[in-house]
Formats: structure tokens, sequence, C-alpha cells
């Protein structure tokens, strides 16, 4: 449970402030979230995700050269409002246009779509890829409807690693749209997540029993299990993302990205022991894994939870997973940082 706040309603506000505060290597607050402290390129597409607050790293500690150049922070679980994004996307844009990327929830369908409306009209060029990698939320023929959960982080980074490379609006949206094709996940948890201030978490598991299936807010699941054993609960995921291999691509000589994510209370050694099992199982069906990934990446605030993500490797979107990152959460790779002394006098003679 959540132990430590002052006003509940103030406590996405003064989250975001103090993760600034803690970050200003990386980010500066704007009003409705943060955008890079580091220039974006004049004519560089302005990547915005963004999303309710709760799910830390995302989406606030995913801004930063090779990620996201801002993000829109709504209230715990909440979308952020129009105005919102429209503020940060406004505060992002380098002329090169903006894209957008979120998880496929109506809230933020609705108020993503009222702001990138509001932004055309104004004479700037925009497009959206919402992320749909959540298996269980919807069956494959049905897959535009399927949540966005951890799989975020794959196509936030295509996007941005596009972006990076100069590539124009278009081509960084195709590419985030390949991503997203290409991405599948599974969740369980264990126990529910308490908001601060509620006297009750948004739902709860039985003791000894595990949720399949649900989503990042607590959005029902498709079956409840006794707790297996990591091995037994490593395979089960394995088993059910090889069920449905992406267009394209295939088991045998595949290369995936494999993401382990934590939904907020589980430990990094519990999730060790369940990768070390992954590993194997993936390996054993031919599979090449590439950077493997075990940490959190887009939380539930403090749910006790794990998700599987496997994101399919062609050789396009290898070269793009290869740009380096470095943002407050996560980093991948080199980046060179230009100071402010630097970037002032960079076009001195």
């Amino acid at each position: 449970m959540t132990r430590l706040w002052n006003d509940p309603a103030d406590f996405a506000d003064e989250m975001i402030d103090g993760f600034v505060a803690a970050n200003t290597r990386s980010v500066q607050r704007v009003p409705g979230g943060v955008i890079r402290r580091d220039a974006v390129p004049e004519g560089q597409v302005a990547v915005v995700i963004g999303g309710g607050s709760g799910h830390y790293p995302a989406f606030g500690g995913l801004v930063g050269p090779g990620l996201a150049h801002g993000a829109a922070m709504g209230n715990l679980f909440a979308s952020p409002s129009a105005q919102q994004i429209h503020a940060v996307a406004a505060a992002a844009h380098a002329g090169g246009g903006v894209f957008f990327s979120y998880g496929n929830y109506a809230g933020d369908v609705l108020n993503f779509d009222a702001a990138q409306d509001r932004l055309r009209g104004e004479g700037i060029d925009c497009a959206t890829v919402v992320v749909t990698d959540d298996v269980a939320s919807a069956p494959a023929d049905q897959a535009s409807l399927r949540r966005g959960i951890a799989g975020d982080l794959v196509v936030f980074r295509i996007a941005a690693a596009a972006a990076e490379a100069g590539a124009p609006l278009a081509e960084v949206a195709r590419v985030a749209a390949r991503a997203n094709a290409r991405t599948r996940s599974l969740g369980v948890a264990f126990t529910g997540c308490t908001l601060p201030g509620a006297a009750a978490p948004l739902f709860t598991v039985p003791e000894r029993r595990m949720a399949v299936g649900l989503g990042i807010h607590g959005e029902p699941g498709i079956d409840e299990t006794d707790i297996p054993s990591a091995d037994a609960l490593a395979e089960q995921l394995v088993a059910r993302l090889l069920a449905e291999i992406p267009d394209g691509a295939s088991a045998a000589g595949g290369r995936v990205v494999p993401v382990l994510n934590g939904l907020g209370s589980l430990k990094y050694e519990e999730m060790f022991v369940v990768y070390r099992r992954i590993a194997r199982a993936l390996e054993e069906a031919g599979i090449d894994i590439v950077d493997p990934h075990v940490g959190e990446y887009c939380t539930s605030f403090d749910m006790a939870g794990v998700s599987l993500t496997l994101f399919w490797l062609d050789d396009e979107l290898a070269a793009l997973w290869d740009t380096p990152v470095d943002t407050p959460a996560y980093r991948r790779g080199a980046i060179t940082r230009l100071t402010d002394a630097a970037r002032n006098t960079s076009g001195d003679g």
C-alpha cells in the first residue's frame, strides 16, 4: 500500500515537481508535463508520449535523448487533458511536426486526438500510433482494440530512434506502427494497487492466487489460477506469446527483445529467477535473444505483478533499436551531450 503523501489530490503534481527537481540534467517542467532539457535540433520530429501518472518510469522517466521529447502526465491513472497534451506538444515542437504515442485507453485516445486536432488547426503536422501489445485484452483478429502495457517502451523507442535519425513525420509513424505490430505482451498480478488516500486497493486477488491478463489499472483479467512456480510462470508466459507470432516473423532463427517488466512491488531478484527460465524457453524454441530487459518499465503503482513483452526484430527495427538512449530512468549505449555553453557557441567560427 502507499504510505507517504500530503494531500492525495496534490500527489501527482508534487510527484512531477520532485521528479524534475531530481533530474534537472535531463528534463524541465512545462504546463502539463515535462520536456527534454537538451535543445532539439530544428526540424526534428518531436515524439510526445503520455498517460496517467502512477506508471513510472512511464512516462516522464522516458524523456531524453534517443527517446521521447516530451511527456504529458495526467493525474493518477487518469489521462492528461487535451490542454495538457497540447501544452507539452507545443513546447516540444521543433518544426518537424509532432508524433504522439500512448497506450490504447479510451480517455487517452479522446484527449490526445483533441490535442492533435488543435495542433493541426494551428498549422503543426501530427501523427499518432497507439500501442496495442496486450494479447489478453482482445483476440488477435481485433488487435486494434487491445490495450497498451509495457510494449509502450518498444514503440516509443523505435519512433524516437527514427526521429533522431532525421526521418520525416510519416516515416516515424510508419516504423512505430511496424514496431507495434511486432510486439506482444502478457501480464499477471498477485495483488492489486492502492492509490494515495484510498481505503482499499482498486482490486484484490485471493491469497495464493494469480490474476492472468489484467491491465495496468486493474482492468479485469482473463483467468485466475494458483500461483505457479517461477519456472512454470515463465513457461506459461512464453507459451502464450509464442502462440501468436507476428506476421513475417518465425520462432526458428527469429530475433526477439524480451522485456520482463515489474509492475511495482515485485523484487528484481524474483524477476531474475523468472527470466532465467524465460531465456531458456526462448532459446529452446530456436529464438535469438537480443538486448534482454529485466526491470521496471511500465508499473502500476504498487501492484505486485509482472509482464513479459516480446519484440520481434527485423533488419530495419534492429538498426533503429541500436540508437543510444539517455533518460532519467532508462539508458542504452552512449549519448554525447552538449552543455549549455557548448550549445551557445556551436555556431561560432
